[in-house]
């Protein structure tokens, strides 16, 4: 299947092969030295392949670090400028980022700041990172479990999307990253929120993930440094950031971001029905469909403070008021609202309630 390249900010998200959309990338291009940043599960599964493919056409150096939202921190950072600085990157280098939402959050945002930024390549290999991640521009690393506390607005030199790695995941993580696709359906698209009650986890129609990005491209492009209509993107996320943070830190099996998100997205929708006018019955529509899609997961109520401090230390918020994005109605939201501590503390008892 052909799907058109989706066209960005200087830019393009093409579709396809990897292997054969980076040597057409490259052989247009002229870089000095090339480096892959690879974790751990991308150097067994995704990377061979692309080896294969260019090996003796395009000599590169790799960089691996491990797998994992915990390593997405300062001193893994520093370990990939230190290594890209022992290979002898200059600033004609480029930096392909193989993996989910922790390669290319941090291996862009490694690449923007080395020597003041070098050009860097995303090749997202999950569902998550295919749809969310690797789209808009955003890189970032995290302090001290705060989700992409340090960052820039970088724009990659092109994203290669390629359905075939998807291949290579657990269940749990394409049922993660689906949660982003859930959002996007949310926010903007009431046809294809109930187009995607029907999605084969096994099997993902590369016409979703295509939708999906066209959706966020849409929203990115008209806002790329989130002063405003970007701010939807953040549906289900000021909650869900708070969760996941939380269950970094504390749980011996941390929840995945989309599982985060998912509880944040029920949450957030109890708000939206307090506040932005969601009717019951969507209520229920959303609940409803986000429960029977991933694992309960109770919310300890003695978190509620620890999770108020990830929530106030949210980017978007504006003097020291927890800022969201709420729906008005299925495919459709407002941005800036501001929701009080109980009202916050009351939306996740809305969400334990539903579990009970």
């Amino acid at each position: 299947m052909n799907l058109q390249a989706i066209q960005s900010s200087g830019y393009e998200v093409v579709f396809g092969d990897a292997s054969e959309l980076l040597i057409d990338f490259l052989q247009k291009r002229n870089y000095s030295k090339i480096f892959f940043l690879v974790d751990t599960n991308t150097s067994e599964h995704c990377y061979p392949g692309i080896a294969l493919n260019i090996a003796g056409d395009i000599p590169h150096d790799i960089i691996e670090i491990d797998n994992g939202e915990e390593n997405k921190n300062i001193d893994i950072c520093i370990g990939i400028w230190k290594m890209l600085l022992d290979f002898g990157a200059d600033r004609k280098s480029l930096v392909i980022n193989l993996g989910g939402g922790v390669v290319t959050d941090m291996g862009s945002f490694a690449a923007a700041t080395y020597k003041r930024g070098i050009d860097f390549l995303q090749i997202p290999t999950t569902l998550l990172s295919q749809v969310d991640a690797s789209v808009g521009g955003k890189t970032g690393i995290d302090v001290d479990a705060v989700k992409n506390m340090v960052g820039t607005f970088t724009n990659p030199q092109t994203v290669i999307i390629d359905p075939s790695f998807l291949l290579t995941l657990p269940k749990r993580e394409i049922i993660s990253g689906f949660a982003e696709i859930i959002k996007h359906g949310l926010i903007v698209d009431k046809e294809y929120f109930n187009a995607i009650k029907f999605i084969i986890f096994d099997d993902i129609d590369p016409l979703i993930i295509h939708r999906s990005v066209a959706i966020k491209n849409e929203v990115v492009t008209a806002d790329p440094h989130e002063k405003n209509i970007r701010k939807k993107l953040n549906y289900g996320h000021t909650i869900g950031h708070a969760i996941e943070s939380y269950s970094l830190q504390h749980d011996k099996n941390p929840l995945l971001h989309g599982e985060a998100i998912a509880i944040g997205m029920i949450a957030e929708s109890y708000l939206s029905h307090k506040f932005a006018d969601l009717q019951q019955e969507e209520l229920n529509e959303i609940c409803d469909f986000i429960l029977s899609v991933y694992p309960s997961y109770k919310v300890d109520e003695n978190s509620f403070d620890d999770l108020l401090a990830f929530m106030k230390n949210d980017k978007k918020n504006e003097d020291d008021k927890i800022n969201f994005t709420l729906l008005n109605s299925i495919g459709t939201s407002t941005i800036n609202y501001y929701c009080s501590e109980e009202e916050i503390l009351e939306s996740i008892k809305f969400y334990n309630n539903l579990i009970k």
